[in-house]
């Protein structure tokens, strides 16, 4: 099979969709399905698939995470001296991208830091349920509050409303709760997933639950690096890619 490339540019070449709205998942994942060591996406992480999470950045115009994600991650705003900040303006985009997080309850904290230290405003997605004191201190704060939703948030109306924000090529990077949720609404158009070479066992894995019904998805490239396998699923009907 084809190596992963090294060059930034042959990398953006093999990850580039069609213009127009798009939303990716992007996940890493043991042979046994585990997405996590230790609570972080780290441990199964190499070289090629850190190569792949800035690639598909660059190539995007927002990050979707659900709030556990990012703080289990220790979310960070994209900035324009950043890795993937330097690797957008490489390939003729803007250095900086907004990253909005999910949250039914409005879970993000105003001294956080992808608050305090974001150039580009950092975006909630909630819903009309969440605490309105907590959505009006972090619309104070500077994050812009987008409620989508009665009470939860939905997901159609959040890609709606981003769109309509001119960012429409989303790049989702869970976590498995959220990828549940976007499956279940249709929204999904690619997944893009790592297959590490390790064995872990006992963690969470891809999907926190079954769907209600198997979704079958198309195999439209897999790349190699080191023993990682670097696949795209397409994942509705007419998708990009």
């Amino acid at each position: 099979m084809p190596p992963l490339p090294h060059d930034p540019a042959g990398l953006a070449d093999a990850y580039r969709v069609a213009p127009g709205r798009h939303l990716r998942v992007n996940f890493i994942a043991s042979l046994d399905g585990a997405v996590s060591v230790e609570g972080r996406s780290g441990g199964l992480g190499s070289d090629g698939d850190r190569r792949v999470f800035r690639t598909l950045r660059a190539l995007s115009d927002v990050v979707l995470v659900g709030a556990g994600t990012a703080a289990a991650e220790g979310y960070r705003p994209v900035l324009p001296g950043s890795a993937v900040g330097r690797l957008r303006s490489s390939l003729g985009r803007p250095a900086t991208m907004p990253v909005a997080v999910v949250s039914r309850r409005a879970s993000l904290a105003p001294d956080d830091q992808l608050v305090t230290d974001a150039v580009t405003p950092t975006l909630l997605v909630t819903c009309a349920a969440a605490d309105p004191e907590r959505r009006a201190a972090l619309a104070a704060a500077g994050v812009q509050v987008m409620v989508c939703g009665d009470d939860e948030v939905d997901l159609p109306a959040a890609l709606d409303a981003l769109a309509e924000r001119g960012l429409p090529q989303v790049l989702c990077e869970g976590g498995p709760a959220l990828f549940s949720a976007a499956l279940a609404s249709g929204v999904v158009d690619e997944l893009d997933l790592s297959l590490a070479p390790q064995l872990v066992g006992g963690g969470p894995g891809l999907l926190p639950s079954a769907l209600g019904s198997p979704l079958r998805a198309e195999l439209r490239q897999v790349l190699d690096e080191d023993g990682v396998l670097f696949t795209r699923y397409g994942l509705r009907s007419g998708a990009g890619g």
